[in-house]
């Protein structure tokens, strides 16, 4: 019961001289008596209205406007319809297992629905087995490097590769996490349903047998699967996507990645690495698309032109037919005319990731909705049709588009969830971290140079870089790992930092620290005065912060140095 009750209204009066439009499904209240507590406003212009049993922590919302005082009254209530949960998660992947922890430590009655494996794509198909291959093939690339062995005084003699254990050790290290996430799920008084589940309205969930099962919310996070164009055929022998590459059942002698984004990247170190052929097969103009110009011209030096791969760029594979060779067809981006043709031993479909949504009941909703694509989605994570909310229903994660990173998806989850409990909550997305995991690491956060300049240009301010390199730093030269970079792009007047591009070892660890400066709206003045160990790779972006120091005067924003 909430305290400070100070006069008596009836329900139906209100009823009478009020406009009432609904927040969040309310209990029925006709006929019960509701009191009116005026804490929230000592003019009487507004109003706290509850009746006896609410809960202040997880009540729906009302509005009501007083038709002649046209004064505002917020009423909270208890909904008493019965719900099996009060929250729903359809997918138990890296976003969904983040809601449904977040859900739970909040008090919320919480289920989850997996088809297929706890953890979803990142940890059975995704992040976790290819950090696992990224790490063998590392190490093999190091020890297969005799002469930057022999500078350290290392002699090793032939260096072997067990391709079945190293597959092992990926998918063992996959079957690891998942048990890990499934066990903490339980642990915590999560129900895991293992059925495919759709939605058969805002509160209903239907499974696969038929059965339903009824939530105060839901929320869809049915992660993405890779995408295929038009005109390749997919046999999972030898034309395959990630998820498939992944097993690592043979080592090809030569391959052809279609596709030279993060993860086609990451496979051209695996398969490189273990002497097989590469060759990159880019649509657009350049290699490397997506990242910061300038890191994508360092990472072309050092990830394509320091080994054994080819490319060709500007080329669409219009025509890939399985078999032994593989037969590939080229065509030029702009003429669509045929421009060569391949015949090689595998070829990998790198093309990027569409969203899982199809038969979740999308249809539900909408047509708009289950015409395929990404599921539209505000700035709360609530599932948009047009301009007006859906309620009760959020998307998190790949399908809706966001920013279609296992880490994004886990925030995106918890937002969610601070929003169904009625705390507004906006993800800050340009503060979220990302990384290839090559050798070198290529890691960035917020945004990139062209970005940045166009910001500038429509904000009116000036934009100021300033660059370090590892060759400069203690740590790196210790490691013989001294190629890289790390740039800063940042507001002369204010020191805001826009964003930060690295390219060297631990790239993805050393961006961390330029993500929490975004997030915290550190300025590079204050990040200047920070101390970093010595000697340590940190001290890459040390520079760069005190490299900006030295490039202005300004100290608009540093109150907080001594």
């Amino acid at each position: 019961m909430f305290c400070s009750f100070v006069e008596l209204v009836c329900w139906k009066s209100a009823l009478q001289h009020t406009d009432c439009r609904q927040k969040r499904t309310s209990a029925r209240l006709k006929g019960q008596a509701l009191y009116c507590s005026k804490f929230l406003s000592s003019n009487r212009s507004s109003a706290f209205i509850s009746f006896s049993g609410f809960r202040r922590d997880s009540a729906p919302i009302l509005q009501f406007r007083l038709k002649k005082a046209r004064s505002r009254f917020l009423v909270v209530c208890e909904d008493k319809r019965e719900f099996d949960y009060d929250v729903a998660i359809i997918g138990a992947g890296v976003g969904g297992h983040g809601a449904a922890m977040h859900a739970v430590a909040n008090g919320l009655k919480t289920c989850i629905f997996e088809a297929h494996e706890i953890g979803g794509t990142c940890v059975n198909r995704g992040c976790v087995p290819s950090k696992a291959l990224l790490s063998s093939s590392r190490r093999i690339r190091e020890l297969s490097d005799r002469q930057h062995l022999r500078s350290l005084g290392v002699d090793v003699a032939n260096v072997s590769v067990d391709r079945q254990a190293v597959a092992d050790h990926a998918q063992g290290l996959a079957n690891r996490i998942q048990r890990n996430l499934g066990n903490s799920l339980k642990a915590l008084g999560v129900e895991v349903i293992h059925s495919r589940a759709k939605c058969k309205s805002s509160q209903v969930v239907e499974l696969a047998n038929g059965e339903t099962i009824s939530a105060k919310d839901i929320i869809l996070a049915p992660g993405s699967v890779p995408f295929v164009p038009p005109g390749i055929e997919v046999d999972d022998k030898t034309v395959f996507t990630s998820d498939h590459a992944l097993k690592l059942e043979w080592i090809p002698s030569w391959i052809a990645i279609i596709g030279s984004g993060y993860i086609g990247l990451e496979f051209s170190d695996v398969y490189s690495s273990l002497g097989a052929e590469v060759t990159f097969v880019e649509a657009l103009p350049n290699l490397i698309p997506g990242f910061d110009p300038e890191i994508s011209r360092v990472a072309n030096r050092l990830l394509i032109q320091d080994r054994p791969i080819e490319y060709y760029t500007h080329s669409l594979a219009t025509k890939i037919v399985p078999g032994k060779p593989v037969h590939v067809v080229l065509s030029d981006a702009h003429t669509k005319m045929t421009s060569r043709e391949l015949q090689v031993d595998a070829v990998l479909v790198a093309t990027g990731r569409k969203p899982n949504t199809q038969n979740i009941g999308l249809e539900t909703f909408g047509e708009e909705l289950a015409r395929g694509g990404f599921i539209p989605t505000n700035e709360y994570m609530q599932v948009m049709k047009g301009d007006q909310v859906i309620p009760h229903i959020y998307c998190i994660g790949d399908a809706n588009g966001k920013m279609m990173l296992a880490h994004a998806a886990s925030m995106q989850g918890i937002s969610a969830i601070e929003n169904i409990m009625g705390n507004r909550h906006r993800v800050n997305h340009r503060a979220i971290p990302a990384a290839c995991f090559t050798h070198p690491e290529i890691a960035y956060v917020g945004l990139t140079e062209p970005q940045a300049k166009e910001e500038a240009s429509q904000h009116g301010f000036k934009l100021e870089k300033s660059v370090a390199y590892f060759r400069a730093n203690s740590k790196a030269l210790a490691e013989m790992e001294g190629e890289g970079m790390a740039k800063i792009l940042f507001n002369r007047e204010t020191g805001e930092l826009l964003g930060c591009h690295m390219i060297g070892i631990h790239a993805s660890d050393l961006i961390q620290e330029a993500a929490n400066a975004i997030a915290n709206h550190t300025s590079v003045y204050d990040l200047s005065y920070c101390v970093h160990t010595h000697p340590t790779l940190s001290e890459v972006l040390d520079e760069a912060f005190k490299d900006a120091r030295r490039k202005t005067l300004s100290r608009t924003t540093s109150s907080s140095r001594v």
